[in-house]
């Protein structure tokens, strides 16, 4: 699983996203303090997720008047931390109906913040230059005719499927044995790693097959063609063991911690509200990632010129 250094309070705090919901003790000291005009934000690695919380952090901070603390977490131990009133909200979630069904079902903990507006695809893709080159290669089943020129140093032999983190979701091992493909899962470790090495293969015009997903800065800058895998049906990635289907098309999702729903006031109620485009995401990750402006610099000069969109979030 993904290991991230969280900042907390001044200090610097090594996560894991292996551990059980204990740690979600080192999670913020602000998130649910009664009275206090402070919301405490969940900030996922991937710098989508990142250009969410930017935005929404600046317009509470500097529409709303809250103090604003973002702890980064990983995808599961987030819920947790969400449930235990530790962190307040959620702003992207890919779809994990396991915890879904605990916290929100069962135990209701933690309440729907709805729709994101942002609708996500995972999937594996390859260089349209290398597509173009050879069309057949965006079907799955043309995958193995092509191993040899996807073989890396890592691969160990065998083509090269490049994933970015562990800890993600991702089905992509189970789909390389259940597929019978003579590939091999290598995780580059993180987005930023992986997006390192896509540029230096589309700098050196090799071939690469990887784990991708959208929405994405970066096929701005590297176009990529989606291989097509069997189709998803409902149900046919419902045990990870089996899966051998296409990953969905998931509306991305908001989640509240349930109290904080209830009586979290302005906060709440624009974090309810809170709803963009891909577009909209995809420019501010932009700025971000391939700009190096901070997440308040990328924030305020959204903000600034996209001012009919947010003015609506606003109670």
């Amino acid at each position: 699983m993904r290991l991230r250094t969280t900042a907390v309070a001044g200090a610097l705090l090594l996560l894991t996203g292996c551990g059980a919901a204990d740690m979600t003790e080192q999670a913020s000291p602000f998130a649910n303090a009664q009275g206090a005009r402070t919301v405490t934000l969940s900030v996922q690695s991937w710098v989508g997720a990142q250009a969410n919380v930017a935005v929404a952090q600046y317009l509470l901070e500097h529409e709303l008047g809250y103090r604003v603390d973002t702890v980064q977490v990983d995808e599961v131990p987030a819920w947790d931390a969400l449930s235990q009133g530790r962190v307040d909200a959620i702003l992207e979630d890919w779809g994990h109906p396991e915890q879904e069904q605990r916290y929100v079902e069962d135990k209701k903990t933690i309440a729907s913040g709805g729709d994101l507006g942002v609708t996500g695809h995972i999937g594996w893709f390859v260089p349209t230059y290398f597509a173009e080159e050879h069309p057949d290669v965006t079907d799955w089943k043309n995958l193995d005719k092509y191993a040899g020129l996807l073989r890396t140093p890592e691969s160990g032999g065998k083509g090269q499927l490049m994933d970015g983190s562990p800890s993600y979701v991702t089905n992509d091992e189970a789909l390389v044995k259940n597929l019978d493909l003579d590939y091999k899962v290598v995780f580059a470790g993180s987005e930023a790693a992986q997006i390192t090495q896509i540029k230096q293969f589309a700098k050196e015009k090799k071939p690469f097959l990887t784990y991708w997903y959208t929405p994405q800065w970066l096929f701005e800058k590297v176009p990529m063609t989606e291989v097509k895998l069997p189709p998803y049906k409902d149900g046919c990635d419902a045990d990870p063991a089996k899966v051998d289907c296409a990953y969905p098309h998931t509306p991305l999702q908001k989640y509240l911690n349930a109290d904080f729903a209830k009586r979290g006031g302005e906060a709440a109620a624009f974090l309810k509200k809170f709803t963009w485009t891909t577009e909209d995401q995809n420019q501010v990750s932009l700025m971000i990632a391939e700009q190096k402006m901070s997440p308040e610099e990328a924030a305020k000069e959204w903000v600034d010129s996209h001012e009919s969109v947010w003015k609506a979030w606003l109670p």
